[in-house]
């Protein structure tokens, strides 16, 4: 399925060499399953990106990545893209995108938004909603 240029293939391929710590490999597949719409694969580069395997660091391209997987929705990557505008004291932003990745069912997400709530972050209100509807999804 690799030669037939099929995006969850190449995305497979890139998560096993990145596994067996091929990460120019890695890259390398994922970036084409990346250009061809993959999600998944803009996830992982961001990681890619975070740690500098295979690549250089490179926070802008983590956040690139990170944030068109969020908008494709990628819950995980909607909740990193939280954590990263929570790093950077933008409060608003970052509940905003625990709220979506907790609407999209993403555990992860509710547990960032009971910090926020024990912090005065979030209001009660904001954090039940959230909580109704991850528990929907």
């Amino acid at each position: 399925r690799i030669e037939s240029n099929n995006p969850f293939a190449m995305q497979q391929m890139g998560r096993m060499c990145h596994k067996e710590g091929d990460y120019e490999s890695a890259f390398e597949y994922l970036t084409k399953a990346a250009e061809l719409g993959d999600v998944g694969a803009h996830y992982n580069l961001s990681f890619l990106y975070q740690h500098g395997e295979g690549v250089e660091k490179d926070e802008k391209k983590e956040l690139y990545h990170l944030e068109v997987a969020a908008i494709a929705g990628h819950p995980n990557a909607r909740h990193n893209v939280g954590a990263h505008e929570l790093r950077n004291c933008r409060n608003d932003r970052a509940v905003k995108h625990f709220i979506i990745a907790a609407n999209l069912g993403y555990d992860g997400a509710i547990q960032a938004l009971k910090k926020c709530y024990a912090g005065g972050v979030v209001s009660k209100e904001d954090f039940a909603v959230a909580l109704r509807a991850h528990q929907a999804a």
